[in-house]
């Protein structure tokens, strides 16, 4: 009796500590975002927390300025080509991989994984001699192109998670039943995969959205997206409309999780 309590006290005093842990972790990370949040709404010309007072000038001044619409909407367009079209290729590519057998297999799966593991500065330097040498830096083929390439291993790898857990007899009594290779991969193999492609899409859209490192070398005055202009801004200047655009930032996770809850679930994406 008196070793069962005693376990009973380790296990409490163990879950305190998690519980403890796991609260300042989560502070750690909240704390600056809700210090931003407060800050945006502070009027003056310099940043200030806590505000004296409340006000939306500069959330104003960030849906009203031409040079923050035009590159926000360049980051959205990026988010609209990529996110789909690399959620296209990999998901074929991850089913390739996990289905098919053919010479040179394990090579071709380390390249498409490789722009995780080669810092991004080189890869910017890499898009930067490749765009000029073939006449089209600084256009918005360039930065879909890189961005579709840093964020494809993503879409592998999620989309990958999912294949390695699905039952291949499902797939295999759907074609014994009469039903054709691409009927099967439609009607069984993408939706029991769904998971795993939502994931890589949301995954490819924050880190698309998101990326600088290879951006700073591929935009042009023409096409700059948003964390390259904060980049840039912060470089000259730093008022409270560098907060509006980060809340701006936080809110699109936000709905993107919502989206994901709602949807398939947060459990079953990540």
């Amino acid at each position: 009796m008196a070793k069962s309590n005693n376990q009973h006290k380790r296990f409490n005093l163990g879950t305190c500590m998690i519980w403890l842990l796991g609260s300042l972790v989560y502070l750690f990370m909240t704390v600056p975002v809700l210090i931003i949040v407060i800050a945006s709404f502070s009027p003056h010309a310099y940043p200030e927390f806590p505000p004296t007072s409340f006000s939306l000038q500069w959330y104003v001044e960030l849906f009203t300025s031409r040079a923050w619409l035009e590159t926000l909407w360049t980051s959205i367009l990026l988010v609209l080509i990529v996110a789909p079209t690399t959620v296209i290729l990999g998901t074929a590519a991850a089913v390739a991989i996990r289905r098919l057998n053919f010479p040179g297999k394990q090579a071709l799966q380390a390249m498409m994984m490789s722009p995780l593991m080669i810092p991004h500065v080189v890869l910017g330097i890499a898009f930067l001699y490749q765009g000029t040498a073939m006449g089209w830096f600084g256009t918005l083929t360039a930065l879909i192109i890189a961005h579709a390439v840093i964020v494809f291993p993503f879409v592998i790898r999620s989309v990958g998670v999912s294949m390695s857990n699905l039952n291949p007899i499902l797939e295999q009594a759907s074609m014994s039943l009469g039903a054709g290779p691409i009927r099967t991969f439609f009607q069984v193999t993408i939706p029991n995969i769904k998971p795993g492609i939502m994931a890589g899409a949301v995954f490819a859209g924050v880190t698309s959205f998101g990326e600088v490192s290879v951006s700073v070398f591929v935009t042009s005055p023409q096409f700059v997206t948003v964390p390259v202009r904060i980049f840039n801004y912060v470089e000259q200047t730093f008022d409270p409309v560098i907060n509006a655009v980060s809340v701006v930032f936080i809110l699109i996770a936000v709905i993107a999780l919502i989206i994901i809850e709602k949807t398939i679930g947060l459990t079953k994406a990540f």
